[in-house]
């Protein structure tokens, strides 16, 4: 699939990620790798090889065992990383279930 913008790439992103278990996963491994990263800065290097394994692990248990979907990462990997963010910020924030309504059911957009 092909996409037009980051909002269209959004929108798709967000209907790969309805189930909220998929969602809290996706966080847990973000804060994760972000503590990892952190930890790297002040511990030790070593940390930085727990910074993808506990974010894409995380990630990728939730679209296989509880999605049960696959990662959009294998397709788009810079728009997914930059989208995983997004939703992290947006699930801190307590924002992301009022973006799922504004998104709501509406069609994918794609371009080929």
């Amino acid at each position: 699939m092909n996409f037009r913008n980051l909002e269209d790439f959004w929108a798709f992103y967000v209907t790969q990620h309805s189930k909220r278990a998929t969602r809290h996963w996706h966080f847990v491994g973000t804060l994760l790798s972000i503590l990892f990263l952190v930890g790297s800065v002040f511990f030790s290097w070593w940390f930085l090889l727990f910074v993808p394994l506990s974010g894409y692990g995380c990630a990728w248990y939730s679209h296989f065992f509880v999605e049960k979907n696959v990662p959009v990462t294998f397709q788009h990997p810079f728009w997914s990383l930059v989208c995983d963010y997004k939703m992290f910020g947006l699930m801190l924030t307590g924002k992301m279930d009022r973006e799922i309504k504004r998104l709501g059911k509406r069609p994918v957009l794609q371009v080929f």
